[in-house]
Order: C-alpha cells, then sequence, then structure tokens
C-alpha cells in the first residue's frame, strides 16, 4: 500500500514522523515552511510543498493508496469532500489527532483498507482505533472482505453488496453456504475475529438446501456455480470464488 502522511503542524510533523516510522515506504507531505523539520522526522521521505494544502489533494489522491492525516477531523472531512468518487476507487483516508490517542478511518473502511490501516496504526502507536462500520464495531461479518486475505474475490453489483450487508448487521437471516475454499476463514477474518460466528449466518453445504423464501441473503462461496442458473437470488446474493489451492 503507498501511502502518504499528511501534517500541516509541528506536533503533527512529530507525530507524523511516527507514523512513517511504522509504515514502511510511506512518505511525509507538509507546508514548505516545515522543510527542515518534515526532513528530520523523515529522512529522505519527506516532501514540502508551497500554497494550500486543499491543492495537493488531488495528486495524492491519484498517486496514493492511502492518505494518513495528522489533521482534524472536521478540516480533512472538507478537503477530501470535492475529490470524492466510489467505494471502489476512493483511496483510504485515516485521521489522527495530534496527541496520537485516536486512529479515525474516513474512507474506504473495507475496500481501500483503512480500517485495516488504523488497527496497524493504533498497535504500533499505542493508540485506539475508532471504527464506526457497523460490521466492524460489533464484529460481525463484512460482507465485502469475506475471504479477501485469502486471495478470494468476489461477484456482485453494488446494490447486491448493500443488500447483503444490510442483512447481516441487521440480523436477518443469512445463508452462507460453502462449497469450496478454506472453513477456516472466520478467524482471520477482517484482521481477526475472537467471537463466533453471527447467529444469524446459517452455514450450509450446498446451495439446494437454502430455500430463497427462509433467507433475506446468500452468501454463495463457490468455484463452479453460475449466478445465472438461480434467478431466485438476483439482487441479494454475493458469489465468492476461493483459488483452487485455498
Amino acid at each position: 500500500m503507498k501511502c502518504a502522511v499528511v501534517a500541516i503542524t509541528r506536533h503533527g510533523l512529530a507525530l507524523a514522523g511516527r507514523v512513517a516510522a511504522a509504515l514502511p515506504g510511506a512518505r511525509v507531505f507538509a507546508p514548505a515552511k516545515f522543510a527542515e523539520l518534515a526532513q528530520q522526522v523523515a529522512p529522505g521521505r519527506a516532501q514540502c510543498y508551497e500554497g494550500k494544502t486543499a491543492e495537493q489533494i488531488p495528486a495524492l489522491f491519484a498517486a496514493f493508496d492511502a492518505i494518513v492525516a495528522v489533521v482534524s477531523l472536521g478540516a480533512v472531512v472538507r478537503l477530501i469532500a470535492p475529490h470524492l468518487r466510489n467505494k471502489e476507487q476512493d483511496p483510504a483516508v485515516v485521521v489522527l489527532d495530534e496527541a496520537g490517542r485516536f486512529v479515525i478511518p474516513v474512507l474506504s473502511g473495507h475496500l481501500g483498507g483503512a480500517n485495516a490501516l488504523a488497527g496497524h496504526l493504533a498497535l504500533a502507536l499505542g493508540a485506539t482505533a475508532v471504527l464506526t462500520t457497523a460490521s466492524d464495531s460489533r464484529e460481525t461479518l463484512c460482507v465485502d472482505l469475506l475471504g479477501r486475505e485469502l486471495g478470494w474475490r468476489f461477484e456482485a453489483s453494488h446494490d447486491e453488496i448493500v443488500h447483503c450487508s444490510a442483512a447481516v448487521v441487521n440480523d436477518e437471516p443469512v445463508a452462507l453456504v460453502q462449497e469450496a475454499g478454506s472453513t477456516d476463514w472466520w478467524r482471520g477474518h477482517a484482521n481477526g475475529r475472537s467471537g463466533p460466528l453471527p447467529a444469524n449466518l446459517f452455514v450450509l453445504d450446498r446451495l439446494e438446501e437454502a430455500d430463497p423464501n427462509r433467507y433475506a441473503a446468500l452468501l454463495w462461496i463457490t468455484r463452479e456455480g453460475r449466478a445465472e442458473d438461480h434467478p431466485r437470488w438476483a439482487g441479494r446474493r454475493v458469489i465468492y470464488r476461493p483459488p483452487e489451492e485455498s
């Protein structure tokens, strides 16, 4: 993950140096008036700019997978708002307070990896990660992350992801049909889950066991199954494709 660490104050830069140390390859960005300090906290990895921080955002969005900002949450929201596209394209954005007490994912928590990045930084800095996504705060299943650490890919429209995610977090009955792949996916799911599988997930071995009238959504882990063969699940299913070795 290519990461830019942005700080706009002297104290913020001190923390930015610690962040950069925890993220090999990360670059620190700061106003030109702090050029000397920026080089001290991140030797060889600091880049300073003239003008307003807002003018740097388009280039950062284009060049980096993640932005860690030691800037107030409200200011970051205003800085990034004009440049947002969609959750498949936007970089991960994480905010830290200057005291280094809290790490807050702001954008692209799941697909962009902001939640995972926040967890890593919280551990490295001795801070608290503030996760506000429903699935993470309740440690239930993240529909768009299932099997990601195992190399699984998913097939679903944006609306299907939204529908299935809502069914999971609202405790509606969800059929999880696993016909392929490793069954040991829960422990490492979304940076690790320590509790039991949520009670509203019903794990089945075959799709034929899942009654579309009983379940609000279908999570189908398969290598061979085809969506078009099961029209009754249209609009409320996500299909996961594990590689042969996982």
